[in-house]
């Protein structure tokens, strides 16, 4: 079954988001202070999904699986329930699947068990 691994917000400022997020729910920057495009906040406890800053990237759920079979069957079970595959330009190392819900809100199946 698929989980919660990363919410990937938009944001204008990375650097706003961080200050107001890492307040208002505890996290804190995984890997020190900002030094990249897309700065990632986990929980300081340890439980609990990341969240990842972007200012390119659109508002979207990165739902996490084991391994290649486990995505392709979280993928057309998904799709059973009404989601719908998006048309992406991937890149040849993809290790994600990028879905739409009913809604068209996106979300990417993502094997974590690839490299």
């Amino acid at each position: 079954m698929v989980r919660i691994g990363t919410l990937v917000l938009h944001v204008a400022d990375v650097h706003r988001a961080a200050r107001f997020w890492t307040g208002a729910l505890g996290y804190v920057l995984r890997d020190g202070p900002i030094g990249d495009e897309s700065p990632v906040l986990v929980p300081a406890d340890g439980n609990g999904p990341t969240i990842t800053l972007d200012e390119t990237d659109s508002t979207h759920l990165d739902l996490h699986v084991a391994d290649e079979a486990e995505q392709r069957a979280e993928v057309e079970r998904l799709i059973s329930l009404g989601a719908r595959r998006v048309p992406w330009r991937y890149p040849d190392d993809a290790n994600f699947v990028v879905l739409a819900d009913p809604d068209g809100n996106l979300c990417c199946v993502v094997n974590t068990g690839a490299g």
